[in-house]
C-alpha cells in the first residue's frame, strides 16, 4: 500500500489548515528538533504521532481546539504536518499502525543518533571541500536509506 502524502507544512494555527480536504485519511504530527545549519542541509523531523480520520479537515482543525491535548505543543513548538488522503477504512488503518510500528521500532535507536560527538570544525571543512558531484552523490546515497528506513509512500 503506498499513498500519496502531501508536503510537510508548518502547523502555526487552524487557518493553514483551509486547504485540507473534508475527506478521510492519515496525518502525521512532527516537530523540528535540528534546524538547517548550511544551505546543503535539511530539517530534521520528529514524527510524535499519527493518526487517521474520517474527516481530515475537522479532526486536524480540533487539534488546535482548546480541550486538545495537543494545543499547547503546537502553540510552543515548531511543529510540522502531513497527510494522504485514504477513502478505504482498511488502508487507512493499515497505514497508522504501519507507522505506529515505525515510530515504536525507530524509538529505541534514536539516541544513537543524538549521542555521537560532534565534530563542527571537521564538518565544516569536509562540506567545504566537498565537490558538487560529491553533494549530489551523497544526496541520493542519503535518499536511498531513507527510502530503507520509512514506510512505504512516507
Amino acid at each position: 500500500m503506498e499513498l500519496n502524502w502531501s508536503r510537510w507544512f508548518r502547523c502555526e494555527s487552524s487557518f493553514g489548515l483551509l486547504l485540507v480536504p473534508a475527506q478521510p485519511g492519515v496525518f502525521a504530527l512532527a516537530e523540528e528538533i535540528v534546524q538547517p545549519a548550511g544551505p546543503y542541509t535539511r530539517k530534521m523531523l520528529a514524527v510524535f504521532e499519527v493518526e487517521e480520520a474520517c474527516d481530515l479537515s475537522r479532526a486536524l482543525s480540533r487539534l488546535f481546539a482548546t480541550s486538545s491535548c495537543w494545543r499547547q505543543r503546537l502553540a510552543d513548538g515548531r511543529c510540522y504536518l502531513r497527510y494522504a488522503v485514504a477513502a478505504n477504512a482498511e488502508e487507512r488503518c493499515g497505514a497508522r499502525a504501519a507507522l505506529k510500528h515505525w515510530m515504536n521500532s525507530e524509538r529505541d535507536s534514536a539516541p544513537q543518533f543524538f549521542n555521537q560527538p560532534a565534530e563542527p570544525v571537521r564538518v565544516a571543512a569536509e562540506n567545504e571541500a566537498a565537490t558538487v558531484g560529491e553533494r549530489a552523490r551523497d544526496r541520493v546515497a542519503k535518499v536511498q536509506e531513507y527510502e530503507k528506513v520509512f514506510p512505504a509512500g512516507f
